[in-house]
């Protein structure tokens, strides 16, 4: 995929093709990353923008998201610009995907694809997330985590299981 039409079609997928204030969230989202020319750029940054605003999230425009991106509940939803999100996620409200700006985890999350970030969940450092991993509303994660995980608790405690997010991340694009 490699058009802002190609990804958006993806993110609706996700959705079930039902529309909604979040679906013209991330059709401003996805027109801002793609924009090529100034002026256009600048035209859907400030729709998107105030539409950020609106709802308090912070996913900036230069965000590195993979096709298939389902909000659920878009409120309160911080995303680090450096962060690198994978295909077929599920962020909810009040998740922070954040940078570390010191010790041995400085950076941002990198995470994989067909993961489910619950409620409140923290993703933060220079980590890597696998592909098909569950993280539990309320859970801090700071280490790395396999694929084919569910990590609940804070301090996150891994758990290793087959398709762990069967059933929370569906019609994959």
């Amino acid at each position: 995929m490699t058009s802002a039409k190609e990804y958006y079609a993806a993110d609706m997928k996700r959705y079930g093709g039902q529309k909604s204030d979040t679906a013209r969230l991330q059709y401003y989202f996805r027109k801002a990353h793609f924009a090529r020319g100034k002026l256009s750029g600048a035209y859907y940054r400030f729709r998107f923008g105030r539409l950020k605003r609106r709802r308090g999230i912070e996913l900036p425009a230069s965000c590195d998201v993979g096709p298939g991106l389902y909000l659920g509940h878009a409120y309160g939803i911080t995303v680090n610009h450096s962060a690198r999100i994978g295909a077929n996620c599920n962020i909810h409200k009040g998740v922070t995907i954040g940078r570390e700006n010191r010790g041995d985890r400085k950076g941002a999350p990198t995470i994989g694809d067909r993961v489910y970030f619950g409620i409140n969940s923290v993703v933060v450092g220079n980590i890597t997330v696998g592909d098909d991993v569950l993280i539990a509303p309320g859970a801090l994660v700071n280490r790395d985590v396999p694929s084919h995980s569910i990590v609940v608790g804070n301090p996150g405690v891994i758990h290793p299981r087959d398709n762990a997010t069967e059933g929370y991340v569906n019609n994959l694009v």
